[in-house]
């Protein structure tokens, strides 16, 4: 996975030429934040290019929103069906953890530039910028198998080259036994297209797994080891390129010998 870049932080809007801009941020009681860009200048047009930023940030309305990661279950704990009669079924689900989720280091941040194969895009280059807003997951035990369900939550704001366009957000899951030797019990690569209306915008994405599957490990205290890993994978879905096949010379046929006249 590429390393994430590291840029500054883009706000919700791009600062004019001639004029500054700076960010008031305020915290809630409920441990969130607002936020309003305030740009500097004079006369008509300086309050038509605040009224926009304004309203691009969208930031109050974002908070008003529903969520499909609302509806996952807060327990820590997997869940299993119920016993058949007169048997004792699985282990408890209260023995059995459902793994964290955690954000993949070197890949919490998505940077799309406005040149096309551009690795990495200088500041003002950037089109797009994705992150991470939140995860869920819930789990489930049936028969020694753990199907998990991740949800994913995440943001796609316009850098100073963005404007209006569709983007394309590559994302990868992996279930990781962590130890001396790390080992992927499960991966799935998925996407989401992200629509942009405005030059000025940012626009929230979900998405979720409902079924990664995977055996309990043996001992069952190694449960205690596995991470769900999620980040940005833009690479994710493109086949190695294969060698070139070496074909074998063809040998030229030796011109038949012409008989000896008398």
């Amino acid at each position: 996975m590429p390393a994430a870049l590291g840029l500054p932080r883009l706000a919700c809007y791009k600062g004019g030429k001639g004029g500054g801009a700076h960010r008031n941020v305020s915290r809630t009681m409920g441990g969130g934040r607002t936020e309003q860009a305030v740009c500097s200048g004079a006369g008509k047009f300086a309050l038509m290019a605040l009224a926009l930023a304004l309203a691009g940030c969208g930031s109050t309305s974002d908070l008003l929103k529903s969520s499909p990661l609302d509806l996952f279950s807060s327990s820590s704990k997997a869940t299993k069906d119920p016993a058949p009669a007169g048997g004792t079924g699985d282990i408890a689900a209260d023995d059995i953890d459902c793994p964290e989720v955690q954000i993949r280091t070197g890949a919490s941040t998505l940077m799309i530039g406005s040149k096309p194969g551009e690795a990495e895009p200088a500041a003002l280059d950037v089109r797009y910028q994705g992150s991470f807003i939140r995860t869920a997951r819930e789990c489930h035990v049936n028969a020694g198998i753990m199907t998990m369900k991740v949800g994913i939550e995440g943001r796609i704001i316009t850098g100073p080259a963005g404007g209006p366009g569709t983007v394309d957000v590559p994302l990868r899951l992996a279930v990781v036994q962590e130890g001396v030797d790390p080992k992927t019990v499960a991966s799935r690569f998925g996407r989401e297209t992200v629509t942009v209306n405005n030059a000025i915008d940012r626009v929230t994405f979900t998405h979720i797994e409902s079924d990664i599957a995977f055996p309990l490990p043996q001992p069952l205290g190694l449960i205690d080891r596995y991470v769900v890993y999620i980040g940005f994978d833009p690479l994710g879905d493109k086949p190695a390129k294969k060698p070139p096949v070496k074909r074998k010379p063809v040998a030229k046929k030796k011109p038949a010998a012409k008989p000896n006249q008398s």
